[in-house]
């Protein structure tokens, strides 16, 4: 034994925070496939638990893990896979990577806007097929993105950052949050609405909001239906933020024009209903999938880690109480 302190990688991290780990500390890392018993046995006298979304942080596992855990660090800005009252009773801290990744996410947001509106998956598999016969004047006709009415749910890093995108779009611009944001509406010229309102209104909406208790199913049959018809949803935050039988059925009677899905109910399975419709475009949870951002996540969970294990506060705390 080295006498270090133990930092378990439960799956993987990217060399760019590895190598800051291992500086300091004895690494464990897993690889990219999640074992729970194999985790259970490898978190046993561990001073730091890496995870990520796919990573459940329970109660068990943290119990495993033992009296010598100090920090879980969640190589993403969500944390809904970590048991905070759990972590909160046995004094753990719990971090996230929010900043590191909101344009790159963002961009993967207003470019699902782009591809539902321009129907891009379809048109690219009619190509791939063999079955496209030449140019013809009413085939895959879709809808601009310039001048329409974007409603973002969610005013925070990301849905901020999906707003700046938007102005050289000239977008009406509509927000839905907890809280007003004058200073942001000024900047983005945007204007705050209600939740129902944003729905009724809007040609595209965005989510960028945690999922929890309350967002769960946020879009469910009930939102679908204020939703202004043939307006084009994209999710790139949670997928049990919506309520994917409900999309599907809007989607089969045409109330909804489109979809862009980053993420989905029961990851990494699809649900099947989705898969079936032609007017989703789905990609497999790349919201964060840049050198850029990933690099810079991996580097602000090991200095998390470092710091905890250091005595000292952790740059990005997640709140646990």
């Amino acid at each position: 034994m080295s006498g270090k302190a133990r930092v378990v990688i439960a799956r993987y991290l990217p060399e760019a925070g590895r190598a800051r780990l291992a500086e300091r500390y004895e690494v464990d890392e897993g690889g990219a496939r999640l074992e729970r018993d194999a985790l259970m046995k490898r978190v046993v006298g561990a001073a730091a638990l890496v995870a990520d979304p796919t990573v459940p942080v329970d109660a068990g596992l943290l119990d495993a893990a033992g009296p010598s855990l100090r920090v879980v660090a969640n190589f993403a800005v969500g944390y809904d896979n970590v048991d905070l009252a759990a972590c909160r009773a046995r004094n753990v801290v719990v971090t996230n990577t929010p900043d590191v990744l909101t344009n790159a996410t963002a961009e993967l947001a207003v470019a699902l806007m782009l591809a539902a509106a321009r129907r891009l998956g379809q048109a690219e598999r009619l190509v791939r097929a063999g079955h496209w016969k030449g140019w013809e004047p009413g085939q895959l006709l879709g809808r601009e993105l310039s001048g329409a009415v974007v409603g973002i749910v969610g005013l925070g890093r990301i849905g901020t950052r999906v707003g700046e995108l938007l102005r050289g779009f000239e977008v009406d611009l509509l927000y839905t949050a907890r809280a007003r944001y004058p200073d942001k509406e000024r900047r983005l010229g945007a204007r705050y609405a209600g939740f129902d309102e944003l729905l009724a209104r809007s040609d595209f909406v965005t989510l960028h909001v945690p999922l929890s208790p309350e967002t769960r199913h946020l879009i469910d049959a009930r939102a679908l239906e204020r939703l202004k018809p043939g307006a084009i949803l994209v999710n790139t935050s949670r997928g049990d933020l919506v309520d994917s039988a409900a999309v599907a059925r809007a989607l089969e009677e045409d109330r909804l024009g489109g979809a862009g899905l980053d993420v989905f109910e029961g990851e990494p399975q699809v649900p099947p209903e989705l898969v079936r419709q032609e007017r989703v475009v789905l990609t497999p949870h790349i919201g964060s999938a840049t050198a850029t951002a990933r690099d810079g996540m991996a580097v602000l969970v090991a200095d998390n880690v470092i710091a905890v294990l250091e005595g000292r506060q952790p740059l990005t705390p997640v709140e646990t109480h």
